[in-house]
């Protein structure tokens, strides 16, 4: 066995999501041969990669088949998170991926998508941040346990202090309701709720991150302009349920993102709620809000489908307790949330290649 050999391969091994080889994407890194025994690194684009275990098998056999079939293969991975940002600004340097979660209305379940979309992201090795930026009705403190506690100020060698974010379960935490008394209502007009998501971004010390998860508030307004205009936002992810009431108003959640000043493409829509499992039946659905409307809207729109969450009561009461229910050991819902957080990885990754919209839709 070669060097070159091996390298010829690796070349026969696509990449699944960028349709190219590991060679030509120069993903494969210090290979090492010994009689044998070969092992050698290969670059991912993320940690959180869900086609690890695919691009591994096809490593092992391409070897096999191609360079010696008594070869014992060592795939090792690392990961090196794409980011489309070019700018080197002081807004976020360190932050590679800016996902901003969204609904049309209240009530869907947006903070719940974002919050465990975030756990999902962490536990497949990626660095993540969530910033609350509901400044209305923020629902991290009570969904991360993290009521009356107060974030820190740090000297990072600014010309002031940042505010340092919490951190529980792996993730970084902001949000308004760990800066104010929760018994107490923000009764803010626009323009001060624009000023306090101006300073989560540039007064809260981040540092590095993979993905920067932001839950928006409800509705468009105010506070969605100002975060897309400060912030190099990667995409947005339409949070709805499958009832028309909640798809009228996703419709315009799309809608925004196609506004000129915002410029924000959609990663895609994710249905939540979309059918109810009793504990007691786990292998029954009961499509209690509709069926299927988040896919026919996404198929409107040409926009990509991310998946379904069902209507399982861990979630809420995982949410009230203080533990998501990534944390917990609800294994339809666990799953249900990391095939839908691998979608969102995925589609992330496809757009910082520059693939088309169309491909992307086409590949989800």
């Amino acid at each position: 066995m070669t060097q070159e050999k091996i390298v010829e391969a690796l070349s026969n091994v696509q990449e699944p999501d960028l349709g190219k080889d590991l060679v030509t994407l120069n993903m494969v890194k210090d290979i090492e041969i010994d009689g044998n025994y070969v092992s050698f690194t290969v670059v991912l684009t993320t940690p959180a990669c869900p086609m690890k275990d695919m691009i591994k098998n096809a490593c092992v056999n391409a070897i096999k088949l191609l360079v010696n079939k008594e070869a014992v293969v060592n795939v090792k991975f690392t990961a090196n998170t794409t980011t489309k940002r070019t700018d080197t600004g002081a807004i976020l340097p360190k932050v590679k991926n800016i996902i901003a979660v969204v609904s049309g209305k209240g009530g869907v379940g947006k903070s719940t998508v974002a919050a465990n979309l975030a756990l999902a992201l962490s536990q497949g090795g990626a660095k993540v941040g969530l910033m609350d930026a509901d400044i209305y009705g923020p629902s991290v403190p009570i969904m991360f346990g993290v009521r009356g506690e107060r974030p820190m100020m740090i000297d990072v060698g600014n010309e002031k202090p940042m505010i340092a974010p919490l951190e529980r379960y792996g993730i970084k935490l902001i949000s308004i309701g760990l800066l104010v008394d929760e018994k107490s209502a923000v009764v803010w007009r626009g323009p001060m709720a624009s000023s306090a998501i101006r300073q989560f971004v540039t007064d809260v010390y981040w540092d590095e991150l993979d993905y920067l998860v932001v839950d928006m508030p409800p509705g468009t307004g105010d506070i969605h302009l100002t975060l897309m205009q400060t912030v190099p936002v990667t995409g947005a992810v339409i949070v709805t349920t499958p009832q028309d009431v909640a798809l009228a108003d996703a419709k315009k959640g799309i809608a925004m993102f196609g506004q000129a000043q915002l410029n924000v493409p959609v990663i895609g829509l994710v249905e939540n709620m979309s059918y109810f499992i009793p504990a007691e039946l786990p292998n029954n659905k009961y499509y209690i809000f509709g069926k299927d409307g988040g896919k026919r809207l996404a198929d409107e729109y040409d926009i990509p489908f991310l998946g379904q969450i069902p209507l399982v009561q861990s979630i809420r009461e995982g949410g009230d307790s203080g533990v998501p229910v990534m944390m917990g050991d609800d294994a339809i819902t666990k799953k249900a949330f990391e095939g839908f957080a691998a979608v969102v990885v995925r589609s992330i990754a496809m757009r910082n290649a520059n693939m088309s919209a169309e491909k992307i839709s086409e590949t989800v």
